[in-house]
């Protein structure tokens, strides 16, 4: 005859041996997501606010070939101004998008040309040493996929040209596309080889390998586009198509 306590002793196991729940699939409610965008976007906008108050004059600047570390060290040379970039569109909200909505006489009109790849210097420096260090400042780095080679790159076969790899990473440079072979050792480039050339856009394997050789082909600066000042006037050195403005525009002054 079966046992009465055969059945209630299998359901034991069966709890014993149940895998215990995922912590990964734990269930965030979207309302906390949405809530530390508005946090964040609200925080955004009151220090851009308090930085009116501090300082005299917000230039709007552009860049071009942004990294992160090369911005580190420009931040650095100015810590006593504060750089905005982020999302332009709340910025323009923080500012003022026109006339209307302005915190500061004729600060629209630089909020109005926050628009792409551009961000904000707030500073107490004078002009000139804000001129002479931009003007002067650019740093060299490694083009990405997508920028436009500035030199055609040739490397001649046998190996001579890539002496300076471990033969370890052979089979990675044939992943990118060289054609190679290991002899004795050593990377051999089996025939005269063309990286890239000039005025062609750089694919990521071209990217790579340039990074690889070492030879960068990319300038991060910053360009001044305009300044504003507490007084309330307003300089644009630059046009909507890159070139030189000398416009300017004195607005009245608040109460």
């Amino acid at each position: 005859t079966q046992s009465t306590w055969g059945q209630p002793r299998a359901i034991n196991q069966q709890r014993k041996t149940a895998m215990p729940r995922s912590k990964k699939s734990k269930v965030v409610s979207l309302t906390k997501t949405a809530k530390k965008g508005r946090e964040w976007k609200q925080k955004l906008i009151d220090n851009l606010r308090e930085a009116v108050k501090k300082y005299d004059t917000v230039y709007l600047f552009s860049y071009e070939n942004m990294r992160n570390n090369l911005l580190k060290t420009v931040r650095e040379s100015w810590k006593g101004s504060r750089f905005f970039l982020g999302n332009n569109k709340v910025m323009q909200v923080a500012l003022g998008r026109n006339k209307e909505t302005e915190v500061e006489t004729n600060l629209y009109q630089l909020s109005k040309r926050l628009t792409g790849n551009r961000g904000l210097l707030f500073t107490n420096s004078s002009h000139a040493e804000v001129v002479r260090f931009f003007e002067s400042y650019q740093e060299a780095d490694y083009a990405r996929a997508g920028a436009v080679a500035t030199q055609t790159v040739q490397l001649l076969e046998g190996s001579d040209s890539l002496k300076q790899f471990a033969h370890s990473i052979e089979p990675y440079l044939r992943q990118l596309g060289m054609p190679t072979q290991l002899k004795d050792g050593k990377i051999h480039l089996l025939c005269d080889w063309t990286v890239c050339t000039e005025g062609e856009t750089l694919n990521p394997e071209q990217a790579k390998i340039l990074k690889l050789l070492e030879i960068p082909m990319a300038k991060f600066h910053i360009i001044l586009e305009a300044k504003w000042s507490k007084t309330g006037a307003f300089e644009q050195y630059r046009g909507e198509d890159g070139e030189d403005s000398d416009n300017s525009e004195e607005g009245d002054m608040k109460d």
